[in-house]
């Protein structure tokens, strides 16, 4: 399957001429019967928003962006020769990985920091960062599942995340963690296949859980759909460093192909 992200040739009103897309889209021919997103991809805020009022030491921290996930990302694209959609701007201008119904969508506060841009928006104002960065992004990945399915191909979505060593003074013992709801096709020998390198400590459903609500991504485009998925969370001082997160990508490339492989994850299962 061929698929080419739409073009259009209307700037949205948050985005100003000569700033990046709402999304980076790779891999539009790759041969995998997968696509590979990134919700927390980007740090960057548009012009017009002025950074939210923060100081780039903050934007360049979780709250802004999921540390190291784009290289995973983007390696693991190559790895795989699979199709790539990797949200374009910061989680805190909207959060492309929650419900925009929800409060954290659009934070007021984030791990203690506040957000001085996102204080007292106008539903217009919020309204606007919805139709310029969340919608063109999910629009992005129903029409490439669209596509596929269209050509006779039940795909996989696999998102990719990253996770703070420590949260609130606790330290988080995992190297990664899996995250998965009700379908366990990918989940199930994805964590048997971490799990036999003895040197991995590995989360089922930790640091976070997918049987939360929180997570749109996937539950609004593959558990809705009865499509083979999981959400991969690596901790952040794993693959802060290109060469991390290149292993990274090489270990996960190499668990997920016999997966990916297999019939169970081949189809759409009935819901």
């Amino acid at each position: 399957m061929v698929w080419r992200s739409p073009s259009t040739s209307r700037l949205p009103a948050l985005l100003m001429r000569g700033e990046p897309p709402q999304f980076d889209f790779r891999r539009g021919n790759g041969a995998a019967r997968l696509l590979l997103v990134c919700d927390h991809a980007s740090r960057r805020v548009p012009t017009a928003l002025a950074d939210l009022g923060l100081a780039d030491e903050y934007l360049a921290r979780h709250i802004g962006w999921d540390i190291g996930a784009a290289t995973v990302t983007r390696s693991l694209s190559r790895h795989l020769d699979a199709s790539a959609l990797l949200a374009g701007y910061s989680r805190l201008v909207i959060d492309c990985n929650r419900d925009p119904t929800d409060a954290s969508s659009i934070p007021v506060e984030s791990d203690g920091v506040a957000v001085p841009g996102n204080r007292d928006l106008t539903p217009a104002q919020r309204a606007a960062r919805h139709a310029a960065l969340f919608m063109p992004y999910h629009a992005a990945i129903a029409g490439w599942i669209d596509a596929a399915l269209a050509a006779g191909q039940a795909p996989a979505l696999v998102a990719i995340h990253s996770f703070t060593p420590s949260m609130a003074g606790v330290a988080r013992p995992w190297h990664v963690g899996i995250l998965w709801d009700g379908d366990a096709r990918m989940s199930a020998p994805l964590l048997a296949a971490l799990r036999s390198d003895s040197a991995l400590v590995v989360g089922d459903n930790e640091p976070y859980s997918a049987r939360q609500p929180a997570g749109f991504t996937l539950r609004h485009h593959a558990l809705a759909r009865g499509l083979p998925h999981v959400a991969i969370e690596i901790r952040q001082d794993l693959i802060a460093e290109r060469s991390g997160a290149e292993s990274w990508a090489k270990r996960l490339a190499a668990a997920l192909g016999p997966i990916l492989a297999d019939p169970a994850t081949r189809r759409a299962a009935s819901r």
